[in-house]
């Protein structure tokens, strides 16, 4: 059996910033055969988007305006199910189109796929939206893989074993947060999540750009990979930020519910951050919060 690594804990101004908890054990041959069945889902699924991007996508939109589906979300969404089915039968599926297989909910694994994460701007054409996939246990992400299609990274990352892009080890340096970063959130699905007005200019103030770019998979990978300090999501869905939860896990980053506590995939609302920046990040988002509506 590998040797998994063991996280370290830090304490800052007595919030708990852990990037995981120990971690439920897993066979070694699953997560070698999880790993390569989602990156070649990952692969298949980064040249239908490419090629298809902004060019009659025939969307149709659901009840909010941010919230698209079209036929790639549909056909990206079978096809993997078709894959993992046949290759992991006892595993049950949940995905964004078309809800989750039975017994999802009580199984010991299960997947969770979002087949075009940033629709709207798929949609548009706009570079930047996402595939996601990950393994999940009663622990967390088990295995993460997101393509990055019009980047042309593949994203992968599987517990105690670390984290890749096309092959290349991620590992996040942390730096000095505050002036000069850059902080990533999303929209809600009606629009902006309350507070967020407050959020960006308390960012401002500390001289922290924000942005909003549309996928929240590919936020999440941004302070994986060193790019951003941290990311917000006041309210996600699992399929959405599991594969790159596991990234920034795997990279070093920390993994906060809006209390403060440390937890991979928190019930409601998400900061994914380096460890430096966290603490400040973490107070902007109680603090507007707080005095918002």
């Amino acid at each position: 059996m590998v040797a998994f690594r063991k996280r370290r804990m830090s304490t800052l101004e007595g919030v708990t910033l852990l990037s995981s908890r120990p971690w439920q054990p897993v066979e070694p041959g699953l997560l070698s055969r999880a790993l390569e069945v989602a990156g070649r889902l990952a692969n298949d699924a980064t040249d239908v988007i490419t090629a298809t991007a902004g060019r009659g996508a025939r969307p149709n939109p659901r009840d909010s305006p941010f919230d698209w589906v079209t036929d790639t979300d549909r056909t990206l969404e079978r096809h993997t199910r078709r894959v993992l089915t046949a290759e992991f039968p006892g595993i049950p599926v949940v995905g964004q189109e078309f809800g989750a297989d039975v017994g999802a909910d009580v199984a010991e694994y299960r997947w969770v796929v979002d087949p075009v994460d940033g629709t709207a701007n798929y949609v548009a054409g706009v570079p930047w939206c996402a595939y996601s996939l990950a393994l999940i246990d009663a622990s967390g992400p088990v295995v993460g893989v997101v393509a990055d299609p019009f980047r042309g990274q593949i994203y992968a990352a599987a517990r105690g074993r670390g984290a890749r892009a096309n092959g290349t080890p991620v590992l996040l340096t942390d730096r000095p947060g505050g002036a000069g970063s850059i902080v990533c959130t999303e929209l809600s699905r009606t629009g902006p999540w309350p507070g967020m007005g407050e959020f960006i200019e308390r960012a401002a103030t500390a001289r922290a750009g924000v942005r909003v770019l549309g996928s929240a998979a590919l936020s999440i990978a941004q302070v994986a990979l060193g790019h951003a300090a941290a990311a917000v999501l006041h309210s996600y869905h699992e399929w959405d930020v599991a594969g790159s939860v596991a990234l920034a896990i795997e990279a070093g980053a920390v993994v906060l519910d809006r209390r403060g506590e440390g937890t991979a995939l928190p019930a409601d609302g998400l900061l994914v951050a380096a460890p430096s920046a966290a603490e400040d990040v973490l107070s902007w988002w109680q603090e507007t919060a707080t005095t918002s509506p």
